[in-house]
C-alpha cells in the first residue's frame, strides 16, 4: 500500500471520528447539564437547563453533521413538551414520564412495523449493517422488547426512588445499560451479516 493509500484514508476516519464524537455530546451533554442542574439548584432548574441544553444540541447536530438523527429529535420533542409542562405546573411528575412515554413509543413504533412485514430499524441502520431480513426482524424484535423494558425500569425508579436517584439513573445507568445492550447484539449482528 502506497503513502498516498494510506493517508486517502485518514481523513474519512478523522470524519467518521467527529461525528461519532459530535453525535455522543448530543446525547450525553443534555444530560449532564439535566444532572448537574438538578443537583445544585433542584428539579425545576435542571429541567429548565436541560431543555435549553437539548435545544442547543440538536442546533449543533444540524450545524455540524447536516441533519438531526430521529432518535434524538422525538426525545428531544418529548423534553420540550414534558419539561414545559412540569415548569408551567411545577410538578415534576411529566419530567419523570418523559422517558416511559418515549421508549413506548420507539417499541410501539417497532412492533407496528414488524406487524405490518418491516423492520423499521432497515430504514435506519442500512447504511451501518448489511444483515439478511431475518436479521433485521430480529433486531428490530430485540430492540422493541429493549425499549419497553427501560419503560417499566424508568417507572419503577421514579416511582419508588426519589428525584436525585431517578435523575443520577437516567443520567449514569441509561447509556451504560444501552451500550451493553448494544454490544450483547454483536453475535446476532455477525451471524445474519451479508456476505
Amino acid at each position: 500500500m502506497s503513502s498516498n493509500d494510506q493517508n486517502s484514508g485518514a481523513p474519512a476516519e478523522q470524519e467518521f471520528d467527529r461525528k461519532q464524537v459530535i453525535k455522543l455530546l448530543v446525547e450525553l451533554g443534555p444530560l449532564v447539564v439535566f444532572f448537574i442542574g438538578n443537583s445544585r439548584y433542584g428539579i425545576f432548574a435542571g429541567t429548565g437547563a436541560f431543555m435549553v441544553a437539548t435545544v442547543i444540541a440538536l442546533a449543533v447536530s444540524r450545524a455540524v453533521l447536516g441533519r438531526i438523527p430521529t432518535m434524538p429529535l422525538v426525545s428531544g420533542f418529548f423534553v420540550i413538551v414534558f419539561g414545559g409542562l412540569t415548569l408551567w405546573l411545577q410538578d415534576d411528575q411529566f419530567i419523570k414520564l418523559k422517558p416511559t412515554i418515549v421508549n413506548g413509543l420507539f417499541a410501539a413504533i417497532l412492533f407496528a412495523g414488524l406487524a405490518a412485514g418491516k423492520s423499521l430499524l432497515k430504514i435506519v441502520f442500512d447504511d451501518v449493517f448489511r444483515l439478511t431480513e431475518e436479521g433485521w426482524r430480529q433486531l428490530t424484535f430485540r430492540w422493541a422488547l429493549f425499549f419497553v423494558a427501560l419503560a417499566i425500569l424508568n417507572e419503577i425508579v421514579w416511582r419508588f426512588f426519589s428525584t436525585d436517584f431517578w435523575v443520577s439513573f437516567k443520567v449514569f445507568g441509561i447509556m451504560p445499560i444501552t451500550m451493553a445492550f448494544a454490544i450483547a447484539q454483536v453475535g446476532l449482528l455477525k451471524r445474519h451479516e451479508l456476505r
